[in-house]
């Protein structure tokens, strides 16, 4: 699908200071990303705290999401567990109306076998009423999708790309070679992007397009382009900023990061914690000239 290459943002959640869903938040941000050049949105991913949030409060985030794009860019919507028979009692209660796909993490904890990531897999796309991409995040699921795990899965009708963070050029580079006609291989680590592109990659599905998205989308334009070397350089202006993201876990950088932006508060949800001071000064400081 061309309309998912490029710059995805995955979106975070904001929260009040009681940590319920601020939505009057989230607003601001689907608005900041739709008015500087993101592709599409990722709502309930990882950077979503979907971990964390409720089934009501996802049905809420989508249903608001769903509202105000109105059509303007696609959605994707992550749906994922390390029980595929969840995923699949999922797929049947949810309203796809205005879902462009889905986006599926690799199942975690489980440390099931290749075999079993490709039956888990299948069973998805064969129950899912939209094109579904797969997400392989091994700092994350303990396990690592290998190529030819995803370039098998990569022949099923209704899987249409990857999402692959295992930060691993030769694995990127094996799926691009082979990979059939039209299956998009997504950089799942922001650092990635032009470098992936370089070899042939569609693009990213980024935290730090959630405070950066006009300076982010012209990175990743610039890539796709073939013009590598502005876009080199827009991916070293975040090269400072980028380890700050992951620091003290992802979103509690690039939620201070928005707060600069005047976009929402800080505030996560447990397990994870509030940020430390020194994180707080220091996301400040690498924020400011990006966001001059």
């Amino acid at each position: 699908m061309q309309a998912l290459r490029g710059t995805g943002v995955a979106l975070v959640t904001p929260f009040k200071a009681d940590l319920s869903v601020d939505l009057e938040a989230f607003g601001r941000l689907l608005d900041f990303n739709l008015d500087n050049g993101v592709d599409y949105l990722v709502v309930n991913g990882t950077t979503g705290e979907s971990v964390t949030t409720s089934p009501e409060e996802r049905t809420l985030l989508l249903a608001f999401a769903k509202e105000r794009v109105a059509g303007r860019k696609p959605i994707v919507y992550g749906l994922g567990s390390n029980d595929t028979n969840y995923v699949l009692e999922q797929i049947k209660k949810l309203d796809f109306t205005g879902i462009n796909a889905i986006l599926s993490v690799c199942p975690y904890y489980n440390k099931p076998s290749q075999e079993g990531v490709f039956l888990h897999y299948t069973a998805i796309a064969d129950a899912s009423p939209v094109p579904v991409i797969l997400y392989n995040v091994p700092g994350r699921t303990g396990i690592n999708m290998t190529a030819a795990t995803t370039l098998r899965l990569a022949q099923h009708p209704n899987i249409i790309g990857t999402k692959d963070a295992c930060a691993n050029m030769e694995q990127y580079m094996s799926i691009l070679e082979e990979r059939p006609k039209g299956f998009l291989v997504i950089s799942g680590d922001d650092m990635h992007t032009v470098p992936l592109a370089s070899v042939g990659g569609d693009g990213i599905i980024s935290v730090l397009a959630n405070a950066f998205p006009a300076r982010f989308s012209r990175m990743t334009r610039l890539a796709l382009e073939g013009n590598f070397t502005e876009a080199g350089a827009l991916q070293r202006s975040f090269g400072k900023i980028n380890p700050l993201m992951y620091e003290e876990a992802n979103p509690v950088g690039v939620k201070l990061a928005l707060q600069q932006a005047g976009i929402c508060e800080p505030y996560v949800r447990l397990p994870l914690a509030p940020a430390s001071a020194s994180l707080v000064q220091r996301v400040k400081e690498a924020a400011a000239p990006l966001l001059a």
